[in-house]
């Protein structure tokens, strides 16, 4: 006992405070085997039936939520966070699949008829890949639509303003560290850049661009900035996906400043797949961002952060699927 209280699960949770000691003791001791075992069920994961039981009263016990457990994770993920010059704060959603389960509390999911619930975390990674932790999360069940196909409950897209809006607080206690909001194309919402404007965007953002949107000169984004002159060439390896191998990639860099319809002033950059191979969809990658590169180093510095999206994915994976 004494070599799990020096361990890894114990360490994360100190100070955890759920009402009772015997209670943060027994998250303690419930992360730990989980953490030994991260494919198994409960009860495999457990170490005896009183074990197994005491873990299944601990996630049924309404005294404390989901929360609570996971505040000094939080708070060590800030830590870990302030050791470093440049962190990417990583968002993205992901589905918690319970279809066919007598759970209380699910929601549709892709379809109806689907049952689960919804998690959309921030991930703190390092530049260089290393995982830092879980700063916050959102996790919610969507209600069903109603007669006229409408559905009900908070506008999802709030989570991803939210989302910039808890980063942008976390700035202000991590002074030496640059935080990047790092997100895909469901973050191209115009309220989240206006919002980080009016903060005075004390963390950069980082998002892959979805909308070919209008400028104040009535012209379109992507076309304004794929008339530029090529600033330079990146050159990396694409991880396998599915049905695809790994490949070397090599992509031509385009940036402009520009000035939305909307009054707002962002870089567009646009990364263009050069000789991709035959039968092959070439990789194209269009992100805004409030930054202003000064060059080449600065542009392949801006794909190399967006690249970093796959932890996040890697994260969903042990997350509902164990190592």
């Amino acid at each position: 006992m004494a070599r799990e209280r020096d361990g890894w699960a114990h360490m994360e949770l100190e100070g955890v405070s759920l009402g009772d000691t015997r209670r943060n003791e027994r998250a303690k001791t419930l992360l730990t085997r989980l953490a030994e075992k991260p494919t198994a069920s409960i009860p495999h994961a457990c170490r005896s039936w009183s074990e197994t039981l005491g873990a299944y009263r601990f996630m049924e016990n309404p005294a404390f939520e989901w929360r609570d457990i996971l505040q000094p994770h939080w708070q060590r993920t800030q830590d870990r966070m302030g050791e470093h010059e440049v962190v990417l704060c990583i968002q993205d959603t992901t589905e918690l699949d319970f279809n066919g389960q007598d759970v209380a509390g699910l929601g549709p999911l892709n379809y109806e008829a689907r049952r689960g619930m919804y998690l959309h975390p921030t991930y703190a990674v390092s530049t260089d890949r290393v995982g830092l932790g879980v700063l916050d999360a959102w996790m919610w069940a969507r209600e069903p639509k109603d007669a006229d196909g409408k559905r009900g409950g908070i506008k999802e897209s709030t989570r991803w303003i939210e989302g910039y809006e808890r980063i942008a607080e976390l700035a202000s206690k991590l002074p030496t560290t640059r935080l990047v909001y790092v997100a895909d194309r469901e973050a191209d919402i115009a309220e989240l850049m206006r919002r980080a404007d009016e903060l005075g965007t004390p963390a950069d953002w980082l998002i892959r661009s979805t909308h070919n949107r209008s400028l104040d000169d009535s012209e379109k984004l992507w076309q304004k900035v794929g008339k530029t002159d090529v600033a330079g060439e990146i050159q990396f390896v694409m991880a396998a996906r599915a049905g695809q191998k790994a490949r070397m990639v090599k992509q031509a860099l385009r940036m402009k400043r520009v000035t939305l319809r909307c009054g707002l002033t962002v870089t567009c950059v646009i990364a263009t797949e050069i000789d991709s191979p035959v039968g092959v969809k070439p990789v194209e990658w269009r992100l805004l961002t409030n930054r202003i590169p000064t060059g080449r180093d600065d542009l392949v510095e801006l794909i190399d952060w967006y690249r970093a999206r796959w932890e996040v994915e890697i994260y969903f994976h042990v997350l509902k699927n164990g190592c």
